[in-house]
């Protein structure tokens, strides 16, 4: 967990609570949700990258694909997008429990995605755990620009979710790929949104999410 708070900030247990089984699965639950957190200083919303991802999803799935946008300032607040988007995994696993969830991020957000993933326990201001289970109900994660990857793949931290997450780094992205720190200016331009869509790395994690939906 500290480890991954670690990675996180490059870019900038008593027992667990179950989850009980819902009066009835609430109307307008889609069959997909992806819950993405947008990266540093992006605008409200899914982000550009997150946006991109989202619409290439849209169109090789033939189902009804909702979204969450992490409600968080993406500054440096890893822990309350964290928070945030294990709450709503929470809310979802309670209210529409036949959803299939696809978590992701970009760069900060990434890292909240981390977080939620691989921190079991309360921690660093990281409150609200996902209970055991919850795992079923996340169908893919997407990750773009990680910082983790300084420590390794998230996948380390949470081999779980191994067979189903997808981490996409451009080039030599300063965030995602160890460099020396001497060239992060020169290389910074790889990190940018745009830079991943260009190389089709949206459309490359929408492939690898809808084989798994």
């Amino acid at each position: 967990m500290a480890v991954v708070l670690a990675a996180a900030m490059l870019v900038v247990p008593a027992a667990l609570p179950s989850f009980g089984m819902p009066s009835a699965v609430a109307a307008g639950c889609p069959p997909v949700q992806v819950v993405f957190a947008r990266g540093r200083m992006e605008a409200p919303g899914p982000g550009a990258l997150g946006n991109a991802f989202i619409s290439s999803l849209r169109s090789k799935v033939n189902k009804n694909v909702g979204v969450y946008a992490v409600n968080y300032p993406a500054d440096t607040e890893v822990a309350q997008g964290a928070n945030d988007m294990s709450r709503h995994v929470q809310d979802m696993i309670t209210n529409c429990p036949n959803t299939r969830l696809v978590l992701g991020g970009y760069s900060l957000g990434a890292a909240v995605t981390d977080v939620v993933l691989a921190a079991p326990i309360s921690a660093f201001g990281f409150d609200s755990p996902l209970p055991p289970g919850a795992d079923q109900h996340i169908a893919a994660v997407a990750l773009f620009g990680n910082g983790s990857q300084w420590v390794g793949p998230i996948t380390n931290f949470s081999p779980v979710y191994n067979d189903r997450t997808i981490e996409l780094c451009h080039g030599a992205d300063p965030i995602c790929n160890p460099a020396d720190p001497n060239t992060w200016k020169a290389n910074w331009p790889q990190h940018l949104a745009g830079a991943y869509i260009d190389a089709g790395m949206a459309n490359q994690a929408a492939d690898f999410v809808a084989g798994k939906l």
